[in-house]
């Protein structure tokens, strides 16, 4: 399961989503400034303030990281 951190307003955010949709990946967004409970999951996982964030299984990918998260997803 992937899930990504996310801001509205964040570009390097939606052009991860765009690249994962690309691939053929599925995801989760989770829009920690218009979603209360998000925001505290994203506060748990203490990486900073930075997005995008991507959680795949047990790793932890911050920011748009390419090499990173196909190494995660195991592409």
């Amino acid at each position: 399961m992937v899930t990504i951190y996310s801001t509205a307003w964040c570009a390097f955010c939606k052009t991860e989503k765009q690249w994962l949709d690309s691939l053929g990946v599925s995801y989760e967004s989770k829009m920690i400034d218009e979603d209360e409970a998000a925001m505290k999951e994203f506060e748990a996982l203490n990486v900073g303030s930075g997005v995008p964030v991507t959680v795949i299984g047990d790793t932890i990918v911050r920011g748009f990281d390419r090499p990173a998260l196909k190494n995660a997803i195991g592409i």
